[in-house]
């Protein structure tokens, strides 16, 4: 990331990383409670409805705050969504930036077609292979998972996509979660 994060402060391009995920309709069971000598029930059904999502946490030299972005889908991301995303987010920065994602077939995809179409967009930075615990999102990822979400069992789809947005912004309102977030990766901002 030397080589981005240099540029970053230099030229004041905004540093962004994204990741996407998905969430299940079947509940992600964490630690529960019941009375004493009564064994906890989570009551749930199975089901295979889901929702994925697309993240990217965004650094700005100038600023110095973190700022979560997010697109929800139905179906399972690929390089069309990628690209939108990119797109939507060069909209929203208005300026070129560095990108730091990982190797994965729909990111590669919709990074050339997008450098394809427009060269002056973004700059590349790839993660390595098998090192998820550099990405900052990742860890936005575990937090509302494993703690805003566990445990919830949602009505239905509707349910479940309110659910994940109101986790997620009230995680882009927060700004120390997402430099802890950050920190986490143990990168140098």
């Amino acid at each position: 990331m030397g080589s981005g994060k240099k540029k970053s402060q230099e030229k004041g391009w905004p540093i962004v990383f994204i990741d996407e995920s998905g969430y299940m309709l079947q509940p992600l069971v964490r630690r529960t409670w019941a009375p004493k000598g009564e064994t906890p029930i989570l009551q749930s059904w199975s089901r295979h409805g889901r929702w994925s999502v697309i993240a990217g946490i965004g650094f700005s030299p100038v600023r110095g705050l973190p700022r979560l972005f997010f697109q929800i889908h139905p179906k399972n991301i690929r390089s069309e969504q990628v690209k939108e995303f990119l797109q939507t987010l060069h909209r929203h920065l208005g300026r070129k930036f560095i990108l730091i994602l990982d190797r994965y077939s729909a990111h590669r995809k919709a990074v050339r077609l997008l450098q394809e179409a427009h060269p002056d967009w973004i700059e590349v930075v790839w993660l390595p292979a098998y090192a998820p615990e550099l990405n900052p999102v990742e860890m936005v990822w575990n937090h509302t998972k494993y703690g805003d979400l566990a445990n919830f069992i949602p009505a239905d789809l509707d349910d479940l996509k309110q659910a994940i947005k109101v986790s997620l912004e009230q995680t882009r309102s927060e700004f120390s979660l997402l430099m802890a977030c950050f920190r986490q990766t143990g990168l140098e901002w």
